[in-house]
């Protein structure tokens, strides 16, 4: 057995995307900080309308795949196919772009909180110009399972083995293997659980503090951790508890050219989505995932 240690800290930072609503953006923060297969990782957070009301009007996607997962609050999904998605807190919408999708994310709320993630998923060059797809997954259908030493995970999608037996999310079969969790844990707490060698695993803390194997550097709230290979995750929550992201997947070993919302393999490729996208022809085809 193998556990993973803390190799480095990537802190959040303020910005804006959309129509202007205010996040912070850990992995994507620039075009370097990427951990393939995860390419961008934004937390958007607010009680205040003013930074969120405007939301995230029509804008277009080639090549990955985007994950959004509300706490708390009301956001509505349009795209160019005719799909339609209501978020709600504890919802998951996945969101294949493949060869290219047009969509909007628009809060349907005029006050209150307004909390969740957007995670963005690189796809290996031959799923690139797939069909686009997308799956709105209601809270109740993500299991919760209860940790052994206090607290809760949610698997949004992989596998959490928790006391010898196997929790699985509704999202399976992607070419990354990805294993998606909202992991809960009490203070000065262990969470442990394996992760397969040679998967990338990040964490993200979106509330109190963390340690990761037998490292004495805090991960801090509202930054993301990038950790060693090994076969075993070891987290312990600081005194006040920790809630956090765990993510993890296969790397493609692929190269990355991104340019604003087309990720594919080559600069010939980006410029193709341009043309598309100009030509109105970026999104031909896509389909809903049951």
């Amino acid at each position: 057995m193998t556990t993973r240690t803390l190799e480095d800290i990537i802190p959040s930072i303020t910005t804006s995307d959309g129509a202007g609503v205010k996040l912070r953006r850990s992995l994507g923060s620039l075009q370097t900080l990427r951990y393939d297969p995860f390419l961008l990782l934004d937390e958007f957070f607010s009680d205040d309308p003013n930074d969120y009301i405007r939301g995230f009007p029509s804008h277009p996607h080639r090549g990955f795949e985007t994950i959004t997962y509300m706490l708390d609050g009301h956001m509505r999904h349009e795209d160019s196919a005719g799909h339609r998605g209501d978020l709600g807190p504890g919802d998951v919408q996945w969101m294949t772009a493949g060869r290219g999708i047009i969509h909007s994310e628009m809060p349907m709320q005029t006050q209150g909180r307004m909390r969740g993630f957007q995670l963005w998923v690189n796809l290996p060059g031959k799923e690139k110009m797939k069909p686009a797809a997308y799956r709105d997954i209601p809270a109740r259908e993500i299991p919760g399972v209860p940790l052994e030493n206090g607290g809760e995970a949610r698997v949004i999608a992989g596998t959490l083995i928790q006391g010898g037996r196997g929790v699985s999310g509704p999202i399976q079969g992607l070419s990354t293997n990805l294993t998606y969790l909202d992991v809960r844990v009490a203070g000065d707490t262990v969470f442990t659980a394996p992760i397969e060698a040679g998967h990338q695993a990040i964490l993200y803390v979106f509330d109190g503090e963390a340690t990761v194997g037998d490292s004495h550097r805090t991960l801090p709230f509202g930054a993301a951790g990038i950790v060693s290979d090994g076969d075993t995750l070891s987290v312990r929550a600081g005194s006040k508890g920790a809630c956090f992201l765990l993510l993890a997947g296969k790397p493609l070993r692929e190269p990355v050219v991104q340019h604003g919302p087309f990720v594919m393999n080559t600069r010939e490729e980006i410029e193709q989505a341009l043309i598309d996208y100009r030509n109105g022809t970026l999104a031909l085809s896509s389909q809903t995932r049951s």
